[in-house]
């Protein structure tokens, strides 16, 4: 500032002021007369109830936050600013935390207040919260306070959701409920007071824990389990070796609940008495197999592979009572059809091929000596023949 103005009422924002004067070689002055006065700093900010400042500094330009216990929600600005001016004051009043009627949590732990807890809450209320967690997690609920009006103000605490899940208990009254665990990842609350007496409510916590797994289906005898993860939620598929037929449902999911379970019983993989088949190639086995087929059994497969071909059936494993355990083979659908061959005992076979492209094959047990047996076939084209006369002689191709 220079000249002979007197400069206007200047503030800093800073608790340091430096000044500096220079003067010339040449005209001297009357000079200057300054007068200072230090500003107060904000006044401290109350720290809001059930919440939490961090900040103890007030001065211009310095800012203070606020957050709030568990189960309380913050109502107002987290962050105030020191403003300068001529009156120090705060940009925002200092906030509140409230416990609401209601919400939504996902933390892995938390708490759920009653409207206006530590207080009594207000009459006429219908709230609602939901705890949803990563499927596999239960919660494990604590009640460290609980006082309603008996019967007309309750608790009511749901396994699942609010609209489909399951009545875990409703509390009401003066006593403050046992400890219990929700066996879903998401657990619902829902709160009701009538328009009479009012009480202080309740104050829950509540803690995340990992439920157990299904128990491992494994070993799947003659098949095969597609998926590792056997916990809560979680679904796997089964699948059977050729030759094999599964019984029973192929995709299983862990449930939720008190105890770990699947949706269905584990399925299995048989060799079935009979089947039809339509497969290009595949293994019929013995019923039971790799057991000895039972006694008194007549099976029949039918075989059928596209129009062209014809199907080689190769002895893998023979092994039946000589004579009284066979299989016949039929060269068409049904016992009408010409007969391949009827096969017994337990020597080395050789491999026999239909004209067809659809076979018969019946397997006969009697009532004494079991037996195993492995077939495996496979279609195979079928040339047509052609006729050539030589020389007065007729040629087959």
């Amino acid at each position: 500032q220079k000249g002979t103005t007197i400069p206007p009422l200047l503030n800093t924002t800073s608790n340091n002021l430096f000044l500096t004067f220079q003067t010339d070689m040449s005209i001297s002055g009357a000079g200057f007369h300054l007068e200072y006065t230090g500003l107060d700093s904000c006044p401290e900010p109350q720290t809001p109830s059930n919440g939490v400042k961090v900040g103890d500094r007030y001065f211009v330009g310095d800012v203070v936050s606020f957050h709030c216990e568990q189960g309380y929600t913050l109502k107002g600005s987290a962050y105030i600013t020191c403003m300068p001016g001529p009156v120090r004051r705060w940009n925002y009043p200092a906030p509140l935390c409230l416990a609401e009627c209601g919400g939504f949590l996902s933390d892995l732990n938390g708490v759920i207040l009653s409207p206006g807890f530590p207080g009594n809450y207000p009459s006429g209320l219908d709230c609602y919260w939901t705890v949803k967690l990563p499927v596999g997690f239960g919660i494990h609920l604590q009640f460290l306070n609980f006082s309603t009006e008996a019967v007309h103000d309750y608790l009511e605490v749901r396994s699942g959701t609010l609209d489909s899940g399951s009545v875990i208990d409703r509390f009401s009254g003066p006593v403050v409920p046992e400890s219990f665990f929700s066996t879903t990842h998401e657990t619902s609350f829902f709160f009701h007071s009538d328009y009479s007496q009012n009480k202080p409510g309740f104050h829950i916590t509540y803690e995340a824990y990992e439920l157990q797994r299904c128990p491992d289906p494994r070993p799947f005898r003659n098949g095969v389990v597609i998926g590792s993860d056997f916990g809560v939620g979680m679904t796997i598929s089964f699948q059977c070796l050729p030759g094999y037929t599964l019984l029973g449902e192929a995709s299983l999911t862990c449930l939720h609940g008190i105890s770990r379970n699947w949706n269905h019983p584990v399925p299995r993989c048989e060799a079935l008495c009979g089947g039809n088949i339509t497969a290009l190639n595949g293994t019929i086995y013995s019923p039971g197999h790799p057991a000895d087929y039972p006694n008194l059994k007549d099976c029949i497969w039918s075989i059928r592979v596209p129009s062209g071909n014809g199907i080689h059936i190769n002895f893998t494993v023979l092994n039946t009572e000589p004579i009284y355990d066979y299989i016949t083979i039929w060269d068409g659908p049904d016992q009408t059809s010409p007969q391949i061959g009827q096969f017994s005992g337990s020597l080395p076979q050789e491999a026999v091929s239909s004209t067809s492209n659809h076979i018969l094959l019946k397997f006969h047990s009697d009532f004494s000596t079991s037996g195993f047996f492995v077939l495996r076939y496979h279609g195979e084209k079928n040339f047509p023949q052609f006729c050539f006369l030589i020389h007065d002689s007729l040629v087959l191709l």
